[in-house]
């Protein structure tokens, strides 16, 4: 009878260990983004990435984001690419703007992982500010308003994180709503 009840109360240990540490799918652009995903594995299922994921395609970058990081990606939707003049996504998209639009894509990835609570700190400890080296060899600007995290590009155009913790096999995804431009 002992061991039945020990046995019982390590199965529910077990499950119930297991089950928090368990990550959950979080919604972006009415899918499904699965932890167990690379960046590029879910960002193609995003309807509101298309064309982030047009734009990564046209770079030469999905082998990359598909390898092991990790990584942080602050991710424009689509609604974000709209923002910019008329014409500059099809401009980018040009085999001969190749390397401008990997600067920028690049622009938006930041190596290691960083959840927000991560980012949270390093504000924290910055006195509001941290300052994130990106893998373009720029500087995103972190900071928050109230409990809004936003991200302030080289030139003064800032961008609020709108889905934060999209966590990925290979780092982490924050949605932003604005893209954000390195310093030309």
């Amino acid at each position: 009878m002992k061991t039945k009840k020990f046995l019982s109360v390590a199965f529910l240990a077990l499950v119930f260990g297991a089950t928090s540490f368990a990550q959950k799918s979080v919604m972006v652009g009415g899918a499904a983004m699965y932890p167990s995903k690379n960046i590029i594995e879910n960002a193609i299922n995003s309807k509101d990435h298309t064309t982030l994921v047009a734009a990564v395609k046209a770079a030469g970058l999905v082998e990359t984001l598909q390898g092991k990081g990790p990584f942080t990606v602050f991710a424009p939707t689509n609604a974000a690419f709209a923002k910019l003049p008329m014409g500059t996504v099809e401009t980018l998209l040009k085999p001969e703007n190749l390397k401008m639009l990997q600067t920028i894509l690049t622009y938006h990835v930041v190596a290691g992982k960083m959840n927000a609570s991560d980012i949270a700190k390093a504000i924290k400890a910055g006195n509001g500010i941290a300052k994130l080296k990106t893998v373009s060899g720029g500087t995103l600007t972190a900071w928050m308003k109230g409990k809004k995290l936003y991200i302030t590009d080289e030139n003064g155009s800032m961008s609020q994180v709108t889905i934060a913790d999209v966590n990925q096999s290979n780092g982490v995804i924050h949605v932003v709503d604005t893209v954000v431009l390195p310093k030309s």
